[in-house]
């Protein structure tokens, strides 16, 4: 059975990224989602419930992007069963609109999202079409190529193919650079 996985110095890589583009922490959740139309949770997903009891009365209609998998303290499956995490925080924060988003892509990919030059893709999944393009405007903005792959229930297969990537890695000693890409003919038939 695999040993906890661990990515030696990646605590430190977020503060390190944000105060280079010249960004600032806020003081707490709260404030960092004050008046904010998009919210994207990128934390542990065991840390996803206490956030988002912390937010709830700020975020209102906003569009919050769940990331996060929720992967089981020995790494061998998910918390989830029967529904996603991302369906989950939907009934946490009911009048929000939950967009499960980036969580099959490892974050040492977020800074180029491409693989020879070919973006990689951004699958989205969520219940209302105008937060989904909202997310897929900010993925594109950042390199991806978005996919609307569904409703929020969709997010189930997400966050199984996530699982199944960090898996791979872990299980194979490959170095957590991988990525999910649909290939093949994907324009619309018409």
């Amino acid at each position: 059975e695999p040993g906890p996985i661990t990515r030696p110095g990646l605590r430190d890589k977020p503060l390190d990224v944000a105060t280079g583009a010249g960004a600032e922490a806020a003081a707490d959740n709260v404030e960092a989602v004050r008046g904010a139309e998009v919210i994207v949770l990128a934390v542990p997903h065991a840390a996803v419930a206490g956030i988002a009891k912390e937010i709830a009365d700020l975020v209102g209609d906003a569009v919050v992007v769940d990331s996060t998998n929720p992967l089981n303290d020995t790494y061998t499956g998910l918390t989830t069963e029967g529904v996603s995490a991302a369906e989950e925080l939907q009934g946490l924060l009911p009048a929000a609109h939950v967009v499960k988003a980036f969580n099959t892509v490892f974050a040492g990919r977020h800074a180029d999202p491409a693989e020879d030059g070919t973006p990689l893709d951004a699958f989205i999944a969520g219940d209302d079409a105008a937060a989904k393009t909202v997310v897929a405007g900010f993925a594109g903005s950042l390199g991806y190529r978005p996919i609307d792959v569904g409703g929020l229930r969709m997010a189930r297969a997400l966050e199984e193919m996530a699982f199944l990537n960090i898996s791979l890695n872990a299980n194979n000693g490959l170095p957590w650079q991988s990525a999910w890409k649909l290939v093949g003919p994907t324009e619309a038939v018409r």
